[in-house]
């Protein structure tokens, strides 16, 4: 008989799970979004139009400048748009780009007929919808919430969203 040498199978085995081990917490920790550079305030606010208990909400966070606006989700207790509006002194003022979405939970972008420019605040609006599906600001109403206020995110276009300094 000869003697063994070296590392034996389980050893290895028991190394290569301790690597995937590894590089799966390092994507969980590493890989996300830094939490100092992005806003992703959610707001959840009730439309008083809809069932009680339903929620209509978006979550996002600040955009590179550009003509396309992402969220992270848009929530809708019946189908409804997001509108994207530009800053008018302080409020939402002409439309850039809307996008209809189904009821629920929502990803989603929305395609600009103007880019974002560095440095601009804009709006995320939530509106119903008629039932025909095309957009009519006209016809199609913002959503509010309890008090009244319309739902809406505010945010901001900035060419350094998601830098991370590191040292």
């Amino acid at each position: 008989m000869q003697p063994q040498s070296g590392i034996k199978t389980w050893q290895w085995v028991v190394t290569v799970v301790v690597i995937i081990v590894l590089i799966i917490i390092g994507v969980w920790v590493f890989g996300g979004k830094s939490s100092s550079t992005t806003t992703e305030t959610p707001v959840a606010m009730t439309d008083n139009s809809n069932v009680a208990g339903a929620i209509n909400r978006i979550v996002m966070s600040d955009q590179y400048p550009g003509n396309v606006v992402y969220l992270n989700s848009a929530q809708f207790a019946n189908p409804g748009w997001v509108v994207i509006n530009a800053d008018s002194s302080g409020t939402p003022g002409a439309i850039l780009g809307e996008t209809y979405f189904t009821s629920g939970i929502n990803p989603g972008k929305i395609t600009l007929s103007s880019p974002m420019v560095d440095g601009g605040t804009y709006y995320a609006v939530m509106y119903s919808d008629n039932g025909d599906k095309k957009f009519d600001a006209s016809v199609d109403k913002p959503l509010t919430d309890s008090n009244g206020n319309v739902i809406m995110k505010v945010f901001h276009a900035s060419a350094s969203v998601g830098n991370q300094v590191k040292g």
